[in-house]
C-alpha cells in the first residue's frame, strides 16, 4: 500500500490535534508545513520532523507543487477555505478541511464540485461524531436501548477562567469578525460540532430558530452567546432539538483543551442517554449514563480524551483514501451541517424560524 504525504496549510493551535490521526501509522508521513510565518512552519518542521521529511512553504501553492504532499489538511481561517480548497483539489491533492466549511452556501458548492471534476476525496474535518462515548450513546440509541427519540438537547458552558491550553490573541481576532469567519466564535465556529452531532443521530433538520445574545469579553469585543437555538426535525411527527449556551466568568472547568464543557441528553419513549463530557470534564461523571427501566448504567470503560476524535476522524480518512471508500464526514454531508448554522445566523439577525429550504432555492 502507497505511503501517504500529509502537508498542513495553516500551522496554528488546532494543528496539535488534528495531526495525530498521521503521527501512528506506516501508510503516511508528514510531508509539509505551510504558514505565513517562517518561526511557526520552522518550529512546526522541528517538533513533527521526525514523522517525514517535513518540507516548509510560506506560499500555500508551492506546497501543492511538492509531489510528496497527497493529502492536504486546510487549517486556515473560514474565508481563506474556499480558495485553498479549490487550489489543493485542482493541484489533483485529497482535502481534508477544518469545519465550518464556508460562509455560503455557494463556496460550499463549488468545493464539491471541484472534488468531483478532481476526482480526489474531499472531507470537512468534523470530530465529534468520532469521540468514543459519543459513538457509544449512538450505539445504545440504535439498538433500540431508549425507543423511539422524542427529543435531544445540548448544553455547552464556555468559562473566562484562565484555564485550558493557550490560544494566541490573533488566533481569535479573525472568528469576532462575520465576514471572516461566517458567524459568531461560540455559535457558528464551534456551535459546528454540535449541529453535526443532531444531525448524524437523528437526521435531516427542517427548520431552526435563534436567540443569540452579545457577551463582551474585553472592552469593547463581543461574542456569540448567551444563546438559544431550537430545531425542527424533517420527520412525519414533531421532534425538537434545543442547545442553550452560556459563558461564565469564572466558572472552573477542568480541561486540557479549550474551556468549554459540552453535555448531551437525548430521550426516547422509554429511556434517556446522556453523554457527559466532550472537549472538557467538568461532572467528573461517567462518559455515558444509561436510564431504562428506572434504572441507570454508567458506561466508563472507553477511550474519553478529545484527541481520541481527532485521531480516529483522520484515520478513517486515511482508509477512505487507501482503499478508494467514501469519507464518512463528505462535503454533501458538511453541506448539511453547514445549512444549519448559515439558517441559525439568519434566524438570529432576522427574528424568525428559517426553513433550511431557503438554501436551495
Amino acid at each position: 500500500m502507497a505511503k501517504l504525504g500529509a502537508g498542513f496549510i495553516g500551522c496554528g493551535r488546532i494543528l496539535d490535534l488534528n495531526i495525530q490521526g498521521y503521527l501512528d501509522r506506516d501508510d503516511v508521513q508528514v510531508a509539509a508545513f505551510c504558514d505565513l510565518e517562517q518561526e511557526t512552519v520552522d518550529r512546526r518542521a522541528e517538533q513533527y520532523g521526525k514523522h517525514g521529511p517535513a518540507r516548509t512553504y510560506l506560499d500555500h501553492h508551492e506546497m501543492l507543487a511538492d509531489p510528496a504532499v497527497d493529502i492536504v489538511e486546510v487549517l486556515t481561517p473560514h474565508f481563506l477555505h474556499h480558495e485553498m480548497v479549490i487550489d489543493s483539489l485542482e493541484a489533483g491533492k485529497h482535502v481534508s478541511l477544518q469545519k465550518p466549511p464556508a460562509i455560503s452556501i455557494d463556496e460550499m458548492d463549488s468545493m464539491i464540485r471541484a472534488s468531483e471534476r478532481a476526482g480526489k476525496k474531499f472531507k470537512v474535518f468534523e470530530n465529534f461524531i468520532f469521540y468514543p462515548p459519543y459513538l457509544k450513546a449512538k450505539e445504545l440509541f440504535e439498538a433500540g436501548e431508549i425507543g423511539d427519540p422524542v427529543g435531544l438537547r445540548f448544553k455547552m458552558n464556555s468559562s473566562m477562567a484562565p484555564m485550558g491550553w493557550e490560544v494566541p490573541l490573533e488566533a481569535w481576532a479573525w472568528r469576532i469578525v462575520e465576514d471572516m469567519c461566517g458567524g459568531g466564535p461560540c455559535m457558528f465556529d464551534d456551535g459546528y460540532h454540535k449541529w453535526s452531532v443532531a444531525i448524524d443521530l437523528l437526521g435531516k433538520v427542517e427548520k431552526v430558530f435563534a436567540w443569540i445574545g452579545a457577551k463582551e469579553i474585553i472592552p469593547g469585543v463581543s461574542v456569540d452567546s448567551p444563546a438559544v437555538v431550537v430545531w425542527r426535525y424533517a420527520r412525519d411527527k414533531d421532534i425538537f432539538g434545543v442547545c442553550d449556551a452560556t459563558i461564565s466568568d469564572e466558572l472552573h472547568i477542568d480541561s486540557k483543551y479549550y474551556v468549554i464543557d459540552e453535555r448531551l441528553e437525548l430521550t426516547g419513549e422509554k429511556g434517556v442517554i446522556w453523554v457527559t463530557k466532550w472537549t472538557a470534564d467538568m461532572l467528573k461523571a461517567p462518559a455515558v449514563i444509561l436510564y431504562k427501566d428506572g434504572k441507570v448504567t454508567e458506561y466508563n470503560d472507553m477511550r474519553q480524551d478529545w484527541a481520541d476524535s481527532f485521531i480516529d476522524c483522520t484515520h478513517q480518512f486515511i482508509d477512505a483514501i487507501q482503499n478508494d471508500t467514501e469519507p464518512v464526514l463528505n462535503g454533501r454531508t458538511g453541506r448539511e451541517v453547514l445549512k444549519f448554522a448559515l439558517g441559525m445566523m439568519r434566524s438570529a439577525h432576522e427574528n424568525r424560524e428559517v426553513y433550511l429550504s431557503e438554501f436551495e432555492v
